[in-house]
């Protein structure tokens, strides 16, 4: 036995090695690829600070950003059957909910509060794309009309946060149906004279563009976000022509008529206090603009 080569150099080693790093200590920008410490992304509201591309939002991050003094109430949603047509492809459907729920933390790709923006009393549902793709499923289509039927009953206006891949195919053609179901809840809102907004992140494509996240009374895009139905490519492919440059992007849509404003994260919760303040009829609270949504 050789000490030296089986003792004490590895006694040497472990008392001067480098200790490793962890690996989710930064994030990568999918756009221009800068590595971003994480803390730092989080303290600029999940925005690049090199290219300004804003990544994706968790939602309770969204809430707080929006609602005043980051003060809501989530709302309960109705327990759905889980697993209606006893899906199974290379996993089981409810083996593919487990795993996101235990990663996300939610119970589905929604999740619906209450609370005030600018003093005014409002009904937010929002998506994420962290479940599943933000894919709209039966849970996504009750949690549309749940937050439909509460702004109707206290007269709020409602706000849908839109970031998904479309309809949730695990469910067939129930998830389909969602889109039928969430038009009939937006109108229902609009019908009654209650102001309904549409903020759409990245990225708003599928069953959800095609249905309630393009009904706005005002739609609002956050900044780059990709919105759609197919992707750029599947288009492309279809036709057999090269489409033009920046073509389903925010800014192009609002050019093309299909948006009506477009703007950066930290200007959204102002944007939203001034649309909801005229929609509503109603004057904010001077005290709630900008200083809060810093």
């Amino acid at each position: 036995m050789n000490w030296l080569s089986d003792f004490v150099r590895p006694k040497i080693k472990k008392i001067t090695a480098k200790e490793e790093i962890a690996d989710n200590l930064w994030t990568k920008c999918p756009q221009c690829g800068k590595m971003l410490f994480n803390k730092e992304l989080e303290k600029n509201d999940f925005i690049c600070s090199g290219c300004d591309h804003h990544l994706r939002l968790p939602i309770n991050r969204r809430f707080e950003m929006l609602f005043d003094n980051g003060n809501y109430k989530l709302i309960t949603l109705p327990k759905l059957q889980e697993d209606p047509l006893s899906f199974k492809d290379s996993k089981k459907y409810t083996d593919r909910l487990r795993t996101y729920r235990k990663n996300t933390g939610n119970d589905d790709a929604i999740k619906v509060a209450q609370g005030e923006i600018g003093g005014i009393t409002c009904v937010i549902a929002a998506l994420d794309f962290g479940f599943m793709g933000g894919s709209m499923g039966t849970a996504v289509g009750e949690g549309i009309v749940k937050a439909g039927d509460i702004a109707m009953r206290g007269g709020y206006p409602l706000i849908t946060i839109s970031a998904s891949g479309g309809a949730r195919m695990q469910e067939g053609i129930l998830s389909l149906m969602q889109m039928a179901r969430t038009t009939a809840a937006v109108n229902m809102v609009k019908e009654k004279g209650l102001p309904f907004i549409s903020i759409l992140t990245d990225p708003t494509t599928g069953g959800v563009s095609a249905s309630f996240a393009m009904l706005g009374d005002i739609n609002i895009a956050e900044k780059g976000c990709v919105i759609g139905f197919a992707g750029a490519r599947v288009i492309e492919q279809t036709i057999r022509e090269k489409l033009p440059e920046g073509f389903q992007k925010a800014e192009y849509l609002k050019e093309h008529g299909m948006v009506d404003i477009v703007v950066r994260r930290p200007e959204m919760r102002d944007t939203l206090i001034r649309v909801i303040s005229i929609l509503a009829h109603q004057k904010p609270q001077i005290n709630q603009l900008a200083i809060e949504s810093k």
